[in-house]
């Protein structure tokens, strides 16, 4: 199969992804998506690490040291890129106590993600159910300027193929914590 969409996230994210630390992402949109508002563009995407915005006090502590700050603007020339996933499952919620109730799902601090909720008040945050496959080897691609700014997607110079992925969690272990998600959502 070959991907040319890419979802941005912070490096750290898409290495627990990628590892099978979390399979989740909660968003609300890119400053520059269309109304500012999240959407899916598209079900199997690779997942491009992002290094601007990340901050080592907004994680959880065992994923702080992985975390070194750049300055505004800064990019490697070359982007690795890891890993791909399926988005099977997107949950919407307004609810604080179900946010916090997904602590255990995700490495952000619980500030982060309760910052993510009331970011835009009236927009629902999404929650993202995301079934990650590691590359079989890393993919190097040159950045270019269009990969930047604040936005979830982006289309890739040329599609990938993500033939040979790996699964980062078993299908009973993610199906566990897609259930398990969709429980503390829905109660």
């Amino acid at each position: 199969m070959l991907i040319e969409t890419a979802l941005k996230e912070w490096s750290v994210a898409v290495d627990a992804l990628a590892d099978g630390e979390m399979m989740m992402l909660l968003r609300k949109g890119g400053i520059k998506e269309a109304q500012g508002r999240f959407s899916a563009r598209a079900e199997n995407v690779l997942l491009f690490p992002t290094f601007e915005h990340q901050q080592p006090a907004l994680l959880k502590p065992q994923y702080q040291a992985a975390v070194k700050p750049v300055t505004q603007g800064w990019h490697p020339q070359t982007i690795t890129l890891k890993a791909w996933a399926t988005i099977t499952d997107i949950f919407l919620t307004q609810d604080a106590d179900k946010v916090a109730a997904l602590s255990a799902f995700h490495i952000w601090q619980p500030e982060l993600a309760q910052a993510r909720l009331k970011w835009k008040a009236s927009q629902p945050l999404y929650v993202l159910a995301l079934r990650t496959y590691r590359l079989a080897a890393p993919v190097e691609i040159p950045w270019q300027a269009e990969y930047g700014g604040c936005r979830s997607w982006i289309a890739l110079a040329s599609a990938q193929s993500v033939s040979r992925a790996v699964p980062a969690l078993s299908d009973e272990a993610y199906q566990q914590q897609v259930s398990a998600i969709a429980a503390h959502l829905s109660g």
